[in-house]
């Protein structure tokens, strides 16, 4: 398998040179944890203080890493990508809301996202977040088979109804919806409702994702009991494989309460249980779609090979890779020049609703060791070879 990610002059390509050392100037200051701490707390400081520095953010970590503030904000951004074949996953990245007409805005702005993708060729696939069309705890206590309320139930059934609506107009649409995984102990009722939605809407063709972090030791063993009930009763499934997001809460909780840690004890065991899983869903390919979002190049290598020896084509639909807008340039499009589907997430919002997601990319960065050491090298070569 050819080493294809090295190429900096097609990773880069549609950077200007300004762009080019904004993005060096950012992940230089991500690559220091301190930097990084400071610069949070005072980007929240001062927004909460409404002191103006919404365009400095936006000029910067913002326009890095996020689309826009709105849908037709990433026209520009979403065009551009697919002019080299990379496709978009708008991504309405509002985060922590707790009431109902937030719950049915964000519930309508993805109905809004299938419609604007349904008209969109560079946009095949939505996504949402369970908890963006419903409270934490409530997907909790149903995880944890606790009765609910009277009122609780109504909320629920909402809930399930927003789920419902989405998906119908994903599968009306023809258009791929994700559904984001999140920590472990809201994930077993958002679990059953995908199941759910893929039973009612992936008859013929996978048009539910639900997302496996596989940073979990019991997920690869949830998709294959999963798998059963789906040969069994006739669906397909859809499923999006990461290796997770929540780690750190994940490993506090599981120490506080007392519990055996979901997440895999080492680095290499989640890689482990990655692979397995992207080879299971592979051999299984006409049962079961992969949205393969890793920034892990070994991952994507593995994935290039196993799908020659399959005799999987490149551009067969039921493969995707993805990659977040404003990191691992250097897979996403290197992968799309040589024929593979690929998508990024493309974040947009307010640029104070969408400050919480860009903490956390910041903080991802800092924490996965040798993510930002790679940008940061790959940047330079390109800066390098563009003096030449």
């Amino acid at each position: 398998m050819s080493k294809i990610f090295e190429n900096t002059e097609i990773a880069f390509s549609l950077k200007s040179d300004s762009e080019l050392e904004r993005a060096y100037f950012l992940f230089k200051m991500i690559s220091h944890e301190p930097l990084v701490r400071i610069g949070t707390a005072a980007a929240n400081f001062a927004l909460k203080a409404h002191l103006p520095v919404e365009g400095l953010i936006r000029a910067t970590v913002f326009d890095h890493f996020c689309g826009g503030v709105n849908e037709d904000d990433c026209l520009p951004v979403i065009d551009k990508m697919f002019d080299k074949g990379v496709s978009s996953v708008l991504d309405y990245s509002v985060e922590g809301k707790e009431i109902e007409s937030h719950f049915d805005a964000a519930m309508e702005k993805t109905l809004k996202i299938i419609n604007f993708a349904d008209e969109k060729k560079s946009m095949p696939i939505a996504v949402f977040k369970p908890t963006g069309f419903g409270r934490f705890h409530l997907f909790q206590k149903k995880g944890e088979r606790k009765p609910l309320t009277a009122q609780e139930q109504v909320e629920w059934e909402r809930i399930v109804n927003r789920f419902d609506k989405v998906c119908k107009l994903a599968k009306e649409k023809d258009v791929e919806i994700l559904v984001d995984s999140e920590q472990s102990w809201m994930q077993d009722a958002a679990d059953e409702l995908c199941e759910d939605m893929m039973r009612k809407y992936n008859t013929d063709i996978p048009i539910v994702y639900n997302t496996f972090q596989l940073y979990r030791w019991d997920r690869l063993d949830y998709l294959k009991l999963l798998h059963e009930r789906a040969k069994k009763e006739g669906f397909m499934i859809g499923a999006k494989i990461v290796r997770g997001a929540y780690m750190e809460k994940e490993r506090e909780r599981a120490d506080a309460k007392d519990y055996d840690s979901p997440i895999c004890a080492t680095k290499e065991a989640t890689d482990l249980n990655f692979n397995e899983s992207l080879d299971y869903i592979l051999r299984n390919i006409d049962t079961i779609s992969v949205f393969i979002g890793t920034h892990n190049e070994q991952s994507c290598y593995l994935a290039m090979q196993m799908m020659a020896d399959l005799n999987i084509e490149k551009s067969d639909n039921r493969v995707w890779f993805g990659q977040l807008y404003g990191m691992s340039d250097h897979i996403s499009f290197n992968l799309a020049a040589n024929g593979y589907n690929v998508a990024k997430y493309v974040p947009f919002g307010p640029v104070k609703d969408v400050m919480p997601y860009l903490i956390r990319r910041a903080e991802e960065n800092t924490s996965v060791a040798g993510q930002t050491s790679r940008e940061l090298m790959l940047l330079k070569n390109e800066r390098q070879r563009r003096r030449l």
